[in-house]
């Protein structure tokens, strides 16, 4: 189709939609717009030959793989049509309301020519909303049918969604471009935008992209710099060298500081000057291609001429918290549709330097230009509440840390007093200095080992053997072996048992680690690889410490020996069978209590999540005497139950591929008569965490008014877990009568939210509240255990003041949880057994005698 086709079905007197032409070259953008017309629709377009080849879809774009949504062919229309925005007045051709619904770049499978010509066209998207494989398909054309049918289909992938995930359309209604939806644009005079002003057409002389931003910046109102007291006319430098945190103990208080969450990511100055934009790393160097076209597209859009803004860029995982292994792993893929750049700082804007301005009034402009839109660029707002407040709510939640600043301060760049960082667990870069290989894997990694800087001698720290997904430990050993060396970098002779099967490399990349705590002799603790930092330079890495840091206690010392430590029991997350046993280490004197003593029943995964599964609560071949062996009063003498007694026990089940331990209610010195109850809260297909939320309320409810006292804990999966310790009064019959009325009174009561049968037909938009768990030989999941599933999750105790929708059933893993149990001053279930009280058994009526 020609552009002579639209020209001719539009007035551009009176509609404010773009003439357009036909470029000479073809480049790869890909948009969606929401067009209310006569009916709702969605225009898919693709950027093709010169123009934006169209398609009508009626029911709009599905993320469900499969599902056919029909798409109308319709005019090619001019690329200057990917950005509009606005109203096109009643009467004209297309007349609605039109928002920019999705934009980015689309890529060919095959020959997009080819594939277009004969009707079947293969393409990967890489959007805002939409990504992965798609398909259009034209479909066989009816006599005398004078449009042209096409199918657009989902391929089956990771971008997919299942029939129960939310609808992309519903979760996001909003315009990529401005944040409004259709209902904020209705009703606009035509030609006028409320975010974008008067829609003008482009005089001679002005380019597109001088226009569009003239336009921009007449309605954002964003201020004139020349008129702000100390900013400084001056060129658009370069780069700047940016301010960098110093590391202390604590978050600083009073009123001169404001605190910032700390982000795990990629320093990125952001530099803009007429359209062109250039992405650079902490050193300076130019990573604009590695992050994609998307970021590069919401930068030009800023109402602004000329800028150098300071951000992070970061990917946020289903938890809503950044992380940095992540945002490796998508940069390795070239995925670009999960990346955030949050920026924090203005530098410099439209000629003028505003660094010698205080940070607040920085702070200000900059929220001014970006506003509370929630596309790939977001502002970073700060908290004024006092530091330590600040950093220990961030570190309930295992985030990594705050950065506190001074807010009256000018822009220092260099590691200064003015910003400073204070974290919720031990982390830093560290110099990769030899590697020791795989036992599972000829071509892949088992461990690094580590060092860092002082005084200009390398100095070893030890090394870290998880975090590595497969694929990365493949990709660590072809980079390192061509560094190989046969002399050691470090400048002193390691000892025999940390040289054991080492390789050494030259010591020129640099890697990202968690760890607990700095041992006594220097090196770290229960460490964890995040990602290596291509944006610093080996030879800038010292030990980082604050200066008021005292020494951790250490925890209990296994002594079982874990053969093949990194093996990969969570190929995904890296988490290996030592990442595990140092997860159980840390979190022992917590989970002790409840797994301790009592009969196991327990998931084994010998290969990992990916492998085969299955449920044991026997012995098997070769159980390492560290495992207990009971037996059930009530079962034969061969058929013994497994119980621990203590963290030996406990590594000798990671040692076996334990990845769930599921305690009974009673413990092996009272079979009969349960100390603990569980009500297990699972939701069906289309609950909100929200309403599992209400109902662990509404049971904790039911449960104080029988005299008991509940705590709560996140599943691991898809629920809650609302428990009550009990005095071994009662037995197994009571304990299961009691909680069977408790799930009954509350199916009956609201028939429409809760059903306390576990037949799946009747669960569908409910949640079971499930209280077969309180008999005898049944399990649940233990607190702070593992589940054996892809993420890593562990069923975590809370307080009943932190249930909310940002922390989800899943949200705290084998990573990120010693971070919240290092951070609390208090623990949630500290005061479990304590208040444990009788269950009263149930009062019978007795018939009266005649």
């Amino acid at each position: 189709m020609a552009l002579e086709i639209y020209r001719k079905k539009r007035n551009f007197g009176s509609t404010p939609e773009p003439k357009g032409r036909k470029a000479r070259r073809s480049g790869n953008s890909f948009v969606v717009q929401k067009h209310d017309a006569t009916r709702l629709h969605y225009d898919f377009r693709l950027e093709m030959d010169g123009v934006l080849k169209s398609w009508a879809v009626t029911k709009g774009p599905s993320l469900i793989p499969g599902e056919k949504r029909l798409a109308v062919h319709v005019e090619d229309h001019p690329l200057e049509y990917g950005d509009f925005e606005g109203t096109i007045p009643k009467g004209e051709y297309g007349g609605g309301t039109v928002i920019l619904w999705d934009r980015g770049t689309w890529s060919p499978i095959g020959d997009a020519d080819r594939g277009y010509a004969k009707g079947h066209l293969d393409f990967e998207l890489s959007g805002e909303k939409l990504g992965g494989r798609w398909h259009l398909v034209r479909m066989a054309g009816k006599p005398r049918e004078k449009r042209e049918n096409w199918l657009l289909i989902k391929g089956d992938d990771e971008a997919a969604r299942s029939e129960d995930d939310p609808d992309i359309l519903e979760e996001r209604p909003e315009s990529v471009l401005t944040g409004r939806e259709i209902k904020d644009v209705a009703g606009e005079e035509p030609g006028w935008s409320s975010k974008i002003g008067r829609i003008r057409k482009k005089g001679r002389g002005t380019t597109k992209a001088a226009s569009q931003q003239a336009e921009r910046q007449a309605v954002a109102n964003v201020p004139d710099p020349a008129k702000i007291k100390g900013a400084k006319a001056a060129p658009l430098p370069d780069f700047v060298e940016p301010a960098l945190a110093t590391l202390v103990s604590s978050a600083p208080a009073g009123e001169r500081w404001l605190h910032e969450i700390k982000f795990d990511g990629y320093r990125l100055q952001a530099r803009i000057e007429a359209g062109r934009v250039k992405l650079l790393t902490r050193g300076g160097l130019d990573w604009t291609k590695k992050f994609g076209k998307t970021l590069v597209s919401a930068s030009q859009a800023l109402p602004i001429g000329t800028a150098l803004i300071d951000g992070e860029i970061v990917v946020e995982t289903g938890s809503g918290a950044s992380d940095f292994s992540a945002l490796q792993a998508d940069l390795s893929e070239g995925r670009s549709d999960r990346f955030r750049f949050y920026v924090f700082d203005l530098l410099h804007l439209d000629g003028y330097d505003l660094r010698p301005l205080p940070l607040t009034k920085r702070k200000e402009l900059l929220g001014q230009l970006i506003g509370e839109a929630d596309g790939i660029i977001r502002f970073s707002n700060h908290f004024e509440e006092e530091g330590k407040l600040v950093l220990r709510h961030a570190c309930r939640l295992s985030l990594e840390g705050v950065v506190s600043k001074l807010r009256d301060a000018p822009y220092r760049t260099g590691r200064n007093k003015s910003w400073v960082k204070s974290k919720c667990s031990a982390r830093q870069e560290f110099v990769v200095a030899g590697y020791v290989p795989s036992t599972t894997s000829r071509k892949a990694i088992g461990s690094l080992v580590l060092g860092v800087y002082d005084a200009g001698k390398l100095h070893h720290v030890g090394r870290v053997g998880t975090g590595f997904t497969a694929a990365l430990a493949e990709d660590l050993f072809k980079r390192l072996d061509r560094l190989r060396t046969t002399h050691s970098p470090f400048s002193a002779r390691l000892s025999a048992e940390d040289a054991r099967q080492v390789r050494y490399v030259k010591p020129e990349l640099v890697a990202e680690i968690e760890f607990r705590a700095w041992t006594a002799d220097g090196h770290l603790r229960h460490a964890s690889f995040r990602g290596l930092r291509e944006d610093k330079l080996a030879s800038d890495i010292v030990r980082e410490a604050p200066r008021s840091a005292t020494a951790q206690p250490k925890p209990p010392q296994r002594t079982v020996k874990l053969t093949h430590p990194d093996r990969l029991y969570w190929p995904d997350e890296g988490v290996t069978k030592e990442g595990l046993a140092d997860y159980y280490a840390e979190v022992w004197r917590f989970i002790a209590p409840h797994i301790v003593g009592r009969p196991l029943a327990l998931v084994r995964c010998p290969n990992g999540i990916a492998g085969e599964q299955f449920f044991q609560k026997h012995a098997w071949k070769g159980l390492n005497p560290n495992i207990v062996l009971v037996n059930d009063p009530k079962e034969p003498p061969d058929e013994q139950l497994l119980s621990i007694r203590n963290l030996d026990g406990l590594t000798a089940l990671v040692q076996s591929a334990v990845l769930e331990i599921h305690p009974w209610g009673s413990t092996v010195a009272d079979w009969e008569r349960p100390d603990t109850i569980i009500m297990d809260l699972d939701p069906g297909d289309d609950v909100p965490f929200e309403a599992v939320i209400e109902a662990a309320f509404e049971t904790a409810d039911r449960l104080k008014a029988a005299g008991l006292v509940p705590f709560v804990k996140t599943s691991g999966g898809k629920g809650l877990h609302v428990v009550a310790p009990l005095k071994p009064k009662a037995e197994w019959p009571v304990a299961k009568a009691f909680t069977k009325s408790i799930a009954d009174a509350m199916a009956s009561d609201s028939p429409d939210r809760f059903v306390s049968t576990i037949t799946k037909s009747k669960r569908r938009g409910k949640i079971l509240v499930d209280y077969l768990r309180n008999q005898r030989g049944a399990t649940a999941v233990a607190a702070y255990s593992t589940r054996a599933r892809p993420g890593a999750a562990v069923s975590m105790p809370l307080s009943w003041d932190e249930l909310a929708p940002g922390i989800g059933p899943a949200y705290f893993t084998v990573e990120n949880t010693p971070t919240r149990l290092a951070s609390l001053s208090t623990d949630p279930w500290g005061e479990f057994r304590a208040a444990a009280v009788p269950l009263a058994e149930p009062k019978v009526r007795r018939k009266k005698a005649a």
